[in-house]
C-alpha cells in the first residue's frame, strides 16, 4: 500500500552535490520509489526553502537570521555545540521553528507515518507537534548513535524515554544501540543501519593501490579518534619513512588536529583534503589500500552508532584496520574482514598499520566486500525499511 511518509531530519544536502552525509536523502529517495515522501530539514545559507529533488518533496526551515543559521551541517549539531558554546542560544529557535513548521504541514496535509531521525530535536518535536494535531499519523524514530549515547544525565534520560515510549516503533543503526534503547522502553524495536550503494559507486577498481598511503575518512570531531592516529603515526614513519596519510572530511575540531600535525613535525607526511562531494569519495577509496578508523568513545559519551564509512571502504575492498567499539564489530570480524585494534591505544594502532604495511600481500579486502555486500546495500535496507513500516502503518 503506498504511504505518505514525512521524514524530519537535521542532515541532508542543502543543495546538489553537496559533501554532507547522503543516508537520509538516500533512503528517503529510495522510500519514494513506492510512496510519497516529504522531507523536512534545516535552512542553510544558499539552499532553498522548498525543492523537489528526486521525486521528494523538501521544506528547510529558517531559524534564525540566514548568516548565523550555524547549529546543523558541516559537524553535525553536538560538535557544533561544542565548538561554539554560543550555538546553545541557537536552540530554542531551532526548535521552535521545526515545531512550528511542522505543525504546519500536519495541519496541512495528512500524513500516514512521521519517520524521525534523531531522538532529539526531531523525535522530540514530532511527538509534541502529535499532540496538537486532531488525527497525528504514527511515529518512527530512527536513533543513529549520537543522540542515544551522547545525551547524558537524568533530564535527557527522561526526554529519550518519552520520545521512545511515544514512538510507535523505533529503529537503530547497531545492536549495541538496541540494548540500550531497550532499556530506555522503546516500543517495536529493529535494527535496521544506514546504506550504501555498494554496485554502482562504491566498488572495487583495477587502479593500482600506492603501498605508502595511508587514509582517514570521517568528520573532524573528538569521537572519530583521528587524534590517536595522528599520535601513531611517528612509529609508522620510523619503519616506512615514506609514508604519507590522507584526510578526508572537515569538522569543529581541524584546527587542534592541523596544530598538532605541526606540533609532531608530521607536516610532509600528512594532507588535509577537506570534505569532499560524495561522488569523489569512491576514488579516494580505490586509490588506497590501507584504510584506518580509530574511533573512541568521547568524553561526553558520544560514539559511533554505525560505521557507514567503513563500509564505503570494504566495498572499494581495501584493507581496513578499526578499533573494537561495538558499532565496528557489527560490521568486522578481526583478521577476517578487518583488523580490530582497542581504541584509544596508539602503539596497537601502529603495529597493526605496521604490519600491513610490511606483508603487503595481505588482503582482507574481499571477503569484507563480500560481507558488506551481503548486507548493507542500498537496495536491501531500503526494502527491510518499507518492509518494517508496513507493519506499522494500517
Amino acid at each position: 500500500m503506498k504511504k505518505n511518509i514525512l521524514v524530519i531530519t537535521s542532515t541532508f544536502p542543502r543543495w546538489k552535490n553537496d559533501n554532507e552525509p547522503l543516508f537520509v536523502y538516500e533512503l528517503s529517495r529510495r522510500l519514494a520509489m513506492k510512496n510519497t515522501v516529504h522531507v523536512l530539514a534545516p535552512h542553510a545559507k544558499g539552499a532553498a526553502l522548498t525543492e523537489v529533488i528526486d521525486n521528494l518533496q523538501i521544506t528547510r526551515f529558517r531559524y534564525f537570521f540566514e548568516k548565523y543559521q550555524t547549529l546543523t551541517y558541516k559537524s553535525g549539531i553536538l560538535a557544533n555545540l561544542k565548538q561554539n558554546r554560543w550555538r546553545y542560544l541557537l536552540l530554542p529557535f531551532f526548535m521552535t521553528a521545526e515545531f512550528w513548521v511542522l505543525l504546519k504541514l500536519l495541519r496541512r496535509e495528512k500524513f500516514d507515518i512521521i519517520h524521525a531521525h534523531w531522538l532529539m530535536p526531531q523525535g522530540l518535536i514530532a511527538v509534541l507537534a502529535c499532540w496538537f494535531v486532531k488525527h497525528p499519523p504514527v511515529i518512527l524514530c530512527t536513533s543513529h548513535g549520537g543522540d542515544l549515547f551522547a545525551l547524558q544525565g537524568v533530564l535527557f534520560k527522561k526526554i529519550k524515554k518519552f520520545v521512545l515510549s511515544n514512538s510507535i516503533a523505533t529503529t537503530v543503526v547497531s545492536r549495541t544501540m538496541q540494548k540500550t534503547a531497550i532499556s530506555l522502553g522503546a516500543n517495536k524495536i529493529q535494527v535496521i543501519p544506514m546504506g550504501v550503494d555498494l554496485h554502482t559507486q562504491f566498488i572495487p577498481s583495477e587502479i593500482v593501490c600506492s603501498e605508502k598511503s595511508l587514509l582517514f575518512v570521517g568528520r573532524l570531531v573528538e569521537k572519530k579518534g583521528l587524534h590517536f592516529l595522528l599520535e601513531a603515526l611517528p612509529f609508522i614513519i620510523k619503519q616506512h619513512p615514506q609514508i604519507k596519510l590522507t584526510i578526508v572530511g572537515s569538522g569543529s575540531d581541524k584546527l587542534k588536529l592541523e596544530q598538532q600535525v605541526s606540533e609532531l613535525e608530521l607536516n610532509k607526511h600528512v594532507k588535509f583534503l577537506g570534505a569532499l562531494e560524495n561522488q569523489y569519495l569512491p576514488k579516494i577509496y580505490q586509490a588506497n589500500k590501507v584504510v584506518i578508523f580509530p574511533s573512541i568513545i568521547a568524553s561526553d559519551g558520544d560514539r559511533e552508532g554505525f560505521g557507514l564509512v567503513l563500509v564505503e571502504a570494504l566495498g572499494c575492498e581495501c584493507t581496513v584496520v578499526a578499533t573494537d567499539l561495538p558499532a565496528m564489530q557489527d560490521i568486522l570480524t578481526d583478521n577476517v574482514t578487518g583488523l580490530i585494534v582497542p581504541q584509544k591505544n596508539v602503539v596497537a594502532l601502529a603495529d597493526k598499520i605496521n604490519y600491513l604495511l610490511n606483508n603487503p600481500s595481505i588482503n582482507l579486502g574481499k571477503q569484507g566486500r563480500q560481507y558488506v555486500l551481503e548486507r548493507y546495500d542500498w537496495e536491501i535496507i531500503a526494502e527491510r525499511y518499507d518492509n518494517f513500516i508496513d507493519t506499522i502503518v494500517d
